[in-house]
């Protein structure tokens, strides 16, 4: 054998894949499990929402709507307006047309008034707004209403309470016009100060009673005044208790000054002084028809309950946030109101007394 011959190369068997069954299209494909999404940690939500909401506030350049202006310039509260300015009525009898004409033009004035102070405390706020959980609803807060809107809608309620002013009895608005003056300085660091924020508000409805009496040129009552002040100074403290346990003190800083116990005496020495202030009224100042004084003693215990029941909105319900809401939502305020008004009626209808 000739060893020097090469050997013939193996043979390379080459393995060849089957070829693929074709597939079976009335299968079903089977199911493929999906993991649910993990939840976001609490402060990463927290944060995702506040930039969402700082976001869409920043993103509505929009023109306002005609609601939401008006919503701006709070229509409900001007009902404390008509509720205060026309109070002057009480010493002025017998009524006549000018005289309800010229309570009508105070109510005007202190509703433009209160209107530009409503826009101007928004502009100021807007920012602490944002983080109540109510305020932050409000036209500017939300942004449905841009800053220049609001500063525009400034400018026309300045021109029109000057042609007001232009328009009235000479010299007879200056009421109205220290009522600006004590709300500007509220808006710009008076309402960060504890108790002076709340006196402040009082001493703007008493200045709605000058208003309307010096318009109608009635004698304005000490006690009557002094009875309106301490009504509202009740009012303006239990709204601050109210905001303080629905938002703690973060949103008013002014709140840093008060407790809930100190805000709890506050608003019942303020309510005796009320009823005080007006069985006082109702004995020297009233201007009561003859024979009236069964009708004062009838109205004096309505007084007394509408206070009580303000109290107990506030106190035991944890409400009362809302005068006005609480004026006309709540039905036990309304039936004694309905009756008190009735005896008041009685009381100044009734032919006077001589002299």
């Amino acid at each position: 054998m000739d060893i020097t011959r090469s050997s013939p190369a193996p043979v390379r068997v080459v393995a060849v894949p089957p070829e693929p069954e074709p597939a079976d299209l009335t299968a079903l494909p089977e199911p493929i499990a999906v993991e649910p999404p993990q939840p976001l940690p609490a402060t990463a939500t927290t944060a995702t929402a506040t930039t969402a909401t700082a976001t869409d506030v920043r993103g509505r350049r929009g023109r306002p709507r005609p609601r939401d202006l008006l919503a701006l310039l709070r229509p409900g509260q001007w009902v404390k307006n008509l509720a205060v300015v026309p109070l002057a009525l009480l010493d002025t009898h017998p009524w006549g047309a000018a005289a309800f004409l010229r309570t009508g033009w105070a109510v005007l004035g202190f509703t433009l008034a209160s209107a530009l102070v409503y826009v101007v405390n928004d502009l100021a706020d807007r920012e602490r707004d944002r983080l109540h959980p109510v305020k932050r609803h409000r036209p500017i807060a939300s942004g449905r209403v841009s800053t220049l809107a609001a500063v525009v809608l400034t400018g026309a309620l300045a021109l029109a309470l000057t042609g007001w002013a232009v328009a009235g009895p000479a010299w007879q608005w200056w009421p109205t016009a220290l009522y600006l003056a004590l709300s500007l300085a509220y808006s710009q660091g008076l309402k960060h100060v504890p108790l002076v924020d709340a006196f402040i508000v009082a001493t703007g409805f008493v200045l709605r009673l000058v208003q309307g009496a010096l318009l109608i040129g009635a004698q304005m009552s000490e006690w009557l005044a002094l009875c309106v002040f301490s009504l509202c100074l009740m009012l303006a403290l239990g709204k601050r208790r109210h905001e303080m346990t629905a938002a703690g003190r973060a949103h008013r800083p002014a709140l840093r000054g008060y407790t809930l116990a100190f805000l709890d005496h506050l608003v019942v020495l303020v309510a005796v002084l009320t009823a005080v202030s007006y069985v006082l009224y109702l004995r020297d100042d009233a201007s009561l028809a003859a024979g009236a004084s069964l009708v004062t003693l009838l109205s004096a215990p309505c007084a007394v309950f509408g206070l009580a029941r303000y109290l107990q909105l506030l106190l035991v319900e944890e409400g009362g946030g809302n005068p006005v809401h609480v004026l006309f939502r709540d039905r036990a305020t309304l039936v004694n109101a309905a009756l008190w008004a009735v005896l008041v009626a009685l009381a100044l209808l009734l032919p006077q007394s001589p002299a």
